[in-house]
């Protein structure tokens, strides 16, 4: 198996794959093989990339992060088994580190309102809520 080592550059690489229609597709199509964490974690990133209090450095990463996750070609290509989506959950793990203290409460609710329009009440049961507990 490949050592999953994503830099900054694998990330950048990726920002102009961006697309909003695409990532939507993505997240509606794949959502049971990339699993709800993920795709809030995803949506979280795609809420604050709407934002204006967001600052252009960390939109770039975003739009990265985002685009790493639509590109089915990326370091472990999407389709892998077991693993396709292990790389894309890096590229966003490492840019919501970055990203955490833009990240409101409104911004929160609006992607944990989008996980309950595509799991439903069992997908918010399921939530890490936690997940930037220190």
């Amino acid at each position: 198996m490949k050592d999953i080592n994503i830099k900054a550059e694998d990330v950048f690489k990726y920002r102009d794959s961006y697309s909003e229609s695409e990532f939507w597709d993505k997240v509606k199509r794949y959502s049971s093989r990339i699993g709800v964490n993920l795709i809030y974690k995803a949506l979280l990133l795609y809420y604050l990339l709407k934002s204006d209090s967001c600052p252009a450095k960390i939109k770039l990463w975003i739009y990265g992060a985002l685009g790493y996750l639509i590109s089915p070609l990326d370091f472990i290509p999407d389709f892998t088994p077991f693993i396709g989506f292990t790389d894309d959950a890096m590229a966003i793990g490492l840019t919501l580190i970055m990203a955490r203290a833009y990240i409101t409460i409104d911004i929160e609710q609006q992607a944990r309102d989008a996980i309950e329009g595509l799991f439903g009440e069992a997908g918010l049961e399921t939530l890490d809520e936690n997940m930037f507990d220190d």
